[in-house]
């Protein structure tokens, strides 16, 4: 049987990820130790929303490209949509306030003193299910794939990604400003919808809102096919 954790980077990989991370986007990392991979800081240049990957695939749907860089952790089982710094410390009370406090919904936030699994920086297009393609620079992209717009370091031998391995779905591009185009909480709150400086991504009431409708509803999805696969079949 595969291995389902990918075996842990080689030192060079992973001072060429954090070279790509630090240098390309001024973004903080942790060194990973033996088994555990590069991992990004929380809570300095921005805070994650993360929520289970099936109602992250329908939130990405719902909200359009109108959002940050978004990543997919290494088990596929997280979606991870980058907010602004301070972010994190504004989820419990706006869940209240937007009346789902005290509901399950797998929904959390990574702020100060966080760390995320750095995704990969890839060279090329990356197949992910449930992944919203971004804007090729040249030719079309093959289909179902993410075109990645930035340099970065070699992949692994023959091109592929390892099995297990975070990916970004909506990756960042280095050399450009990331986190005004983060999604924010604002004065204007539902009736903005532009988050940090307006660079186009929702603001984060009108975020946190969806996820957790996102989140509702696939909670109920997966019970409702968890009682159609458990009921007995009926005979007359």
């Amino acid at each position: 049987m595969a291995p389902t954790v990918p075996p842990p980077r080689a030192p060079s990989e992973e001072r060429r990820y954090a070279e790509w991370y630090e240098g390309g986007l001024g973004w903080p990392t942790a060194p990973g130790v033996p088994g555990v991979p590069l991992r990004l800081v929380t809570g300095v240049r921005f805070d994650v929303l993360e929520l289970p990957a099936d109602a992250g695939a329908a939130l990405l749907r719902r909200i359009g490209p109108a959002c940050g860089p978004v990543a997919l952790s290494g088990c596929g089982g997280l979606t991870r949509l980058l907010v602004a710094e301070g972010s994190a410390d504004e989820l419990p009370g706006l869940l209240d306030w937007l009346d789902w406090g005290g509901i399950a919904l797998g929904l959390a936030a990574l702020g100060a003193g966080g760390r995320m699994t750095a995704p990969v920086p890839a060279v090329a297009p990356v197949a992910v299910p449930g992944a919203v393609p971004v804007a090729a620079p040249a030719a079309a992209p093959v289909a179902g794939t993410v075109p990645v717009r930035s340099p970065a370091p070699p992949r692994r031998a023959g091109g592929a990604t390892a099995q297990g391995a975070a990916v970004w779905l909506r990756p960042p591009v280095p050399g450009r400003e990331v986190e005004p185009t983060l999604p924010a909480l604002t004065l204007s709150g539902r009736g903005d919808g532009n988050g940090g400086s307006g660079g186009g991504a929702p603001d984060l009431v009108r975020l946190v809102d969806a996820a957790a409708t996102e989140c509702h509803r696939a909670r109920l999805l997966r019970g409702n096919m968890f009682r159609t696969n458990t009921q007995p079949l009926a005979f007359s």
